[in-house]
């Protein structure tokens, strides 16, 4: 047998040893992979929530919060509407500070024979937009037509299929990327395409309570103000009459995501201290044990001619293979884990979530096979430093 073959043998000698050993090094291998990859997704889920409001402002009307919190909508895909005059646009941009304004107009599909699927359809005017248009012009090269819907990236509809929206048919011609918050589950239209659909509702009896022509509404209308002026331009705002309104600020929406985000990853990264401090632990006691345990076997492989650093390096190797095992476990349970759940995961958290692509993906996969390879062989030195040492003539005599 030669010495490179020695600590597989070993290994394969003691299945029991080296599978409790893998156990702790799996779970040491996932607590680091799942925890890193939760606080990164949770982190990603934020940045896109802000990117994706665009605005500083969000003007809806003061009695939408009795039908629906209109922050449903954009955390956690809540379907809704609520409308109010689209005069009120117009009075917003003349406000001195504003940079720019665009209304969109929101409708609720239905659970029945007129609509596919309850989804949340999200008119806008791209000719003024500022915070759709530049998601969708990175799917969809050409203009959005009259019918065409372009869906987020959790709609259960591919391009080229209908969807069925109070009767009319609407191809999909684009879909969204990830953004890891409530609007992946919606759908967007020109305001000509959704005015056509309000009035299909209304034939349908459905009560959606718009005094007038549907094309003179507006669901919510964003701002952009110049910078330090948001404050001012809101104050503004809410002075204004018929109707009454009111603003959210989209610094408050992120704000609150991120108080929340904070006390969750605080708490996963303590968990992970925690794990690690247990599993660095049990893995030094671990092979401390094993050490004594394997004293007459190193002994026997001194007088066979094995040198000290040779004896410690079976050991180290020994436990590199096993780091490398417990590693890969690891992470595979991991992805098993993460990927398949995200929908789940960002449910239950509650916030916004965004899982990385697969360059980050195995960026972190082998990020953390390195640190668990390091630490492995690390604390195996322990014992590798007293074998390397070992009284030849007294270990063979407690055994006679």
């Amino acid at each position: 047998m030669t010495l490179r073959r020695l600590p597989v043998r070993n290994l394969l000698r003691r299945p029991g040893r080296t599978a409790a050993l893998t156990v702790v090094v799996a779970f040491l291998a996932l607590s680091l992979f799942a925890g890193t990859v939760l606080v990164r997704s949770l982190n990603s889920g934020l940045e896109s929530l802000e990117n994706r409001l665009g605005a500083d402002l969000i003007v809806v009307p003061a009695t939408s919060r009795g039908k629906i919190d209109p922050e449903k909508i954009y955390l956690q895909g809540t379907t809704g509407y609520y409308y109010m005059d689209a005069a009120k646009l117009e009075q917003i941009r003349a406000i001195d500070g504003v940079v720019r304004a665009s209304g969109q107009v929101y409708l609720a599909s239905l659970r029945a024979d007129c609509c596919s699927v309850p989804i949340q359809v999200i008119g806008f005017d791209p000719g003024t937009d500022f915070t759709i248009q530049p998601w969708i012009s990175q799917r969809l090269r050409s203009e959005l037509g009259f019918m065409d819907l372009v869906v987020g990236c959790r709609v259960n509809s591919a391009v080229g299929e209908s969807i069925r929206i109070y009767g009319q048919s609407c191809p999909v011609v684009a879909r969204l990327d990830a953004t890891g918050t409530g609007l992946d589950t919606a759908v967007y239209c020109t305001a000509e395409t959704m005015a056509a659909l309000l009035e299909a509702a209304k034939d349908m009896n459905h009560e959606l309570k718009i005094d007038g022509d549907p094309a003179d509404v507006v669901s919510a209308i964003y701002v952009k103000t110049a910078p330090g002026e948001a404050e001012r331009v809101a104050a503004k705002i809410l002075k204004m009459r018929r109707p009454k309104v009111t603003v959210i600020q989209a610094k408050t929406v992120t704000s609150g995501v991120e108080a929340s985000l904070q006390g969750v990853t605080r708490t996963i990264k303590v968990m992970i201290v925690c794990v690690w401090a247990l599993a660095v632990i049990l893995l030094t006691a671990a092979f401390t044990l094993l050490g004594g345990e394997r004293r007459r076997e190193f002994a026997a492989l001194r007088v066979l001619g094995l040198s000290r650093w040779q004896l410690a390096g079976v050991a180290l190797r020994e436990a590199l293979y096993v780091s490398l095992l417990g590693a890969f476990i690891g992470i595979g349970l991991g992805l098993l884990f993460l990927i398949p759940f995200a929908g789940l995961i960002e449910s239950a958290l509650n916030l916004p979530y965004l899982t990385p692509g697969w360059r980050t993906m195995l960026w972190l996969a082998g990020l953390t096979a390195l640190t668990v390879c390091v630490v492995g062989p690390l604390t195996a030195m322990v014992s590798a430093r007293r074998l390397s040492r070992p009284d030849i003539s007294a270990i063979l005599r407690e055994g006679s």
